[in-house]
């Protein structure tokens, strides 16, 4: 609902401030990688273990936008990713022996996905030939699904900010660009004390089309 709020806010005063420009209505194609590092700490005070991990993924996805595009050529638009992006599955074999009472015998699995990615941008002239530099903000949702013997991780609204270059010809543009996103923090519930923290950020090219 926050992210829903931000984008109404963003088209309303696009909408009322566009005496001097062009409002632009648009589709985009993304492609580009992920990548996230991060560790799981489980266990008690007693009985702690943890186990690091790194996750390079490949995406190709789109986006929406909406953007004002002024007569000097600064544009600032907001564009919402209506696909999850994965950022990283794995999965484990626990074996702990014959003792019944401590028996947690079992594969384990865990995914996570950013969804409803909503990024608030600007377009900064650069010279000529159309280029600009790119500067944005996101936010998005971290999902996670697991089978966890006991226990489960919820989800998490995070914040990352966008850098990048791109080139204007018409109604089309292409932008090469990187994405930081704030430290991912997770914790168990429903027993257990699980807890995952990772970082996670992405390099992209995308081709998007306003009309």
């Amino acid at each position: 609902m926050k992210k829903l709020n931000i984008l109404v806010a963003t088209l309303m005063f696009a909408f009322f401030t566009s005496v001097k420009a062009e409002i632009q209505f648009g589709l985009g194609l993304i492609a580009g990688q992920t990548s996230v590092s991060g560790s799981e700490t489980e266990g008690s005070a007693a009985d702690t273990s943890s186990r690091s991990a790194s996750f390079d993924e490949a995406f190709v996805g789109g986006d929406i936008f909406i953007e004002m595009v002024q007569d000097s050529g600064f544009t600032y638009g907001v564009s919402y990713v209506p696909l999850d992006i994965e950022i990283g599955s794995g999965s484990r074999v626990d074996s702990d022996g014959d003792d019944a009472a401590e028996n947690d015998d079992g594969t384990r699995t865990a995914s996570a996905d950013l969804s409803d990615l909503v990024t608030v941008y600007a377009n900064i002239p650069l010279g000529g030939n159309g280029f600009y530099g790119l500067v944005g903000a996101h936010m998005v949702t971290v999902t996670t699904s697991e089978t966890l013997n006991e226990s489960s991780y919820g989800n998490e609204d995070i914040h990352g900010y966008q850098l990048g270059i791109g080139q204007r010809s018409g109604n089309f543009k292409y932008e090469f660009a990187y994405s930081d996103f704030e430290d991912i923090s997770l914790s168990a519930t429903g027993g257990g004390t699980n807890s995952i923290s990772a970082d996670a950020d992405a390099v992209t090219f995308r081709m998007s089309y306003g009309f």
